[in-house]
Order: structure tokens, then sequence, then C-alpha cells
């Protein structure tokens, strides 16, 4: 008896002694794994986080001790494995999409480290890897036929950049007069977006104007449903470009999809990856294709003509200014927006220099030399991230048209969901 007890009792010492099983992985520990890979990237470099509303001390800690880009990258590989192997099985669709939805994030930010250690991709493998989607590049004259075509719209002597800067300055918002009607028009974006979607009832924004930036507008999303959109006024602004902004920045881009974000899965679901937009990521092709888009769907077919028209026109002190034909010219110059991508290829690559591709991009976009190289300042900063503002438009507008009739219901289930751009055009 006393070798049976003490045998039992050797036996409760190894139990008690015995280290107690990790708790099994799953996706809200390697989502906020996830959020402090991307808070970390972001400390090393700036502007890649373009937005975080998550806890304080995580971002506080990330500034304390960012680990070194190999340590990163690791962590991105890790990440990559630990949801490899959380099993899938009898999961809902949002479990599945949750998933693919952060595997494609952790590959696009390992690209990012990639990219910070020195690799080099071409134009069409960077944009693929960092949002998802691979541009096609046309040769530049593909693009010659609409300048043909927009050269007869706008006849007379002179080259053709310099016949449409001075058509377009009849549409010139006059510095002095840009708050009141920049204001309409986020105003007028909002109330036509506001009677489709419904809004968080606390959501709100500041406007303020800036210069010397490489971007005409942006969208800074502060959490709380609430963003802060700077116009840069470096720049003459035309009156279709205040619903452009609008729409872009405001309503129902930018500041409507960061707010429908943090309502569904931060608040809602507790899905904590939702909590930080990093700039180089898939998230991009959608926020940016969707902004894009938001013009097309709040003023559809000749409604943003005339409201320009009718209302913009009178606050900036424009009059007299051939409304319709400037229309006409808008729809032949977004056919031009893709040679921008060719352009960027050539310059990145160095196969063409600095002073070529300003003319580049002068001739097709038919705009001034000076505006030209603040374009080329931004394609510096930002590199393949252009291919989301014509394509990403382009791709959602096709997905949201196969949806069926109502494109505001489908925008709205796009501007709340994890969808990716793979899902997009499949």
């Amino acid at each position: 008896m006393r070798v049976l007890a003490l045998s039992f009792l050797m036996l409760l010492g190894a139990c008690a002694t015995a280290p107690v099983p990790a708790p099994a992985d799953n996706l809200d520990r390697i989502a906020a794994d996830y959020v402090a890979l991307i808070l970390e990237i972001g400390e090393r470099e700036p502007g890649y986080v373009d937005a975080y509303y998550g806890p304080p001390e995580w971002q506080a800690a990330a500034k304390a001790n960012p680990r070194e880009i190999p340590a990163l990258a690791d962590g991105a590989a890790t990440l990559t494995a630990r949801l490899n192997a959380v099993p899938m099985a009898g999961a809902d669709a949002a479990t599945v999409q949750r998933r693919k939805y952060l595997l494609a994030h952790v590959s696009a930010a390992a690209a990012r480290l990639r990219m910070l250690s020195g690799e080099t991709m071409s134009f069409a493998d960077e944009a693929e890897a960092l949002f998802g989607i691979r541009p096609e590049l046309k040769p530049l004259s593909t693009y010659d036929p609409v300048l043909a075509e927009i050269d007869a719209l706008v006849p007379g002597p002179g080259a053709l950049t310099d016949r449409v800067t001075a058509f377009k300055a009849d549409f010139v918002i006059p510095k002095n007069r840009l708050e009141p009607v920049i204001s309409a028009a986020i105003a007028e974006c909002r109330t036509r977006t506001a009677a489709h979607i419904a809004l968080p009832a606390n959501e709100r924004f500041t406007l303020s104007f800036v210069g010397d930036k490489p971007w005409s507008g942006y969208n800074y999303y502060l959490g709380d449903a609430a963003s802060r959109i700077e116009i840069n006024a470096d720049f003459p602004i035309h009156t279709e470009r205040a619903i452009d902004l609008g729409c872009h920045e405001g309503y129902p881009g930018h500041h409507v999809y960061n707010a429908l974000l943090e309502r569904t899965f931060v608040t809602r679901r507790g899905w904590v990856e939702m909590s930080v937009y990093p700039l180089f990521s898939p998230m991009s092709f959608v926020a940016e294709g969707s902004a894009n888009y938001g013009i097309d769907l709040a003023f559809p077919g000749d409604e943003s003509m005339r409201y320009e028209a009718e209302v913009l026109a009178p606050l900036a002190g424009i009059t007299d200014a051939d409304f319709p034909q400037k229309a006409r010219l808008g729809t032949l110059m977004r056919r031009l927006a893709r040679a921008e991508y060719t352009i960027a290829d050539d310059f990145l690559s160095g196969r063409v220099d600095r002073d070529a591709t300003i003319a580049r991009l002068a001739k097709y976009s038919l705009t001034t030399p000076d505006k030209a190289a603040q374009r080329l300042r931004f394609i510096e900063t930002y590199r393949s991230y252009i291919i989301n503002y014509g394509l990403g438009r382009d791709t959602v507008q096709a997905w949201v048209e196969r949806q069926g009739p109502d494109h505001w219901a489908a925008m709205e289930t796009l501007l709340s969901s994890q969808i990716l751009p793979v899902d997009l055009v499949d």
C-alpha cells in the first residue's frame, strides 16, 4: 500500500508542475499581432500608417520599441504561417474572408518590408504585391487617338495643352472663394450619400487648406467617425474638382469608408485589424477606387455639370462659362488616366529621365509643366499607388454594377466589408 500511495503522490506532484498548454491560436490573437506589425512598420517608414484608432497603448509600444526591418520581415512570415494554421473547417463565410483578408494584408506588408530592405520590382510587380491586382501597361501611342479627339474638341492655334489650360481657366475658383465653394460641394455630396447610406450619428469632419503637398486632397481619418480633410490650394482648383474632392475625400469616399469599417468591424465585432490602415495594402485599392466611383454614383449623368453651373459657379463668381463643353472634355480626359502608369513605369525604372517624364505627363494629362512636376512628385512618393485611382475606380464600378440595379446598396456592402481587390474581379 505504501508503494501505491507513494506512486500516487509522485503522480500528483508531476501534474502540479507540468506546464499548462498554451491556448490555441486564433484570428483575434493574430489580428492583434498584425496591428503591432503594421504600427512598427509605420515607425520605420513615416506615412505607412494612414490611420490608426485602436488602443493608444499599442501605438505607444510600437513607438517605444519598434523591431528592425529584418525582425519585422520575420514577424510577417510568422503571421502568415499562423494564419495558414488556423483551422477553417466549419467556419462561417465572414471568418473565412477575415483570414483571407489578413493573409493578403500581411503579404502586402512583407512586400513593403522587402522594398524597405532594398529590393526593387517592376511597376506592375510592385503594384500586384502591394495592392493585390496587376495593372496593364499600354504603349503611350494607345492614347494618341484620344488626344486627337480633344484636339478637335478644343480647336485653335498653339499647343493642345495650352488650349486646354486656357479653356479651363474659365472654371477656376478664385482663392478667396475656395472655402464656400468646397464646403457647398462637400455638403451636397453628404446629402446625396446620406439619402442612401445610414451614416454614423456622430460622423463629422474638419476642412482646411494647405500647400506644398504632392497631392491635391487628403483625408486623415481620426477614429470615432471623425476625419480631417485637407485641400492643397497650390494650384488652380476648377469647379468640377470641388465635387470630385467632396465625394472622394468625404461622401461617399474616404470618410464614409473608414467610418463604416470602424462601425462594422471595430465597434460591433471587435476585429482590431480594421483599426489600422496600412497605406500600401489592398485596402487602398478599394478605398481609392470606391472614392473615385463615388463621384459618379453621387452625381450620375449630367448632374455634376448641372450642379456646377447652377450652384457652384455663382458661388465662385463664374459667369458665361461653357459647362457642357467642359463635361465633354472631362469625359475624354478620363480616357487618358492610365497613360501615367506607363509613364511612371518608365521613370521609376530609370528608362526615362525627369525632364522627359514631366513633358510626357503634361502631354497626356493636358496640364501645365509645373502641375506635371507636382504629379511626378506624387509618383516619386507613392510609386505604383497611382493604379488605385483609375484602375480602382473602373474595377469597383464593374463590381458594383454586377450586383444588381441598386448601386448604392452594393456600394454600402463594399464599404462595410473586407472584400479584397481579387474579389472584385472574380
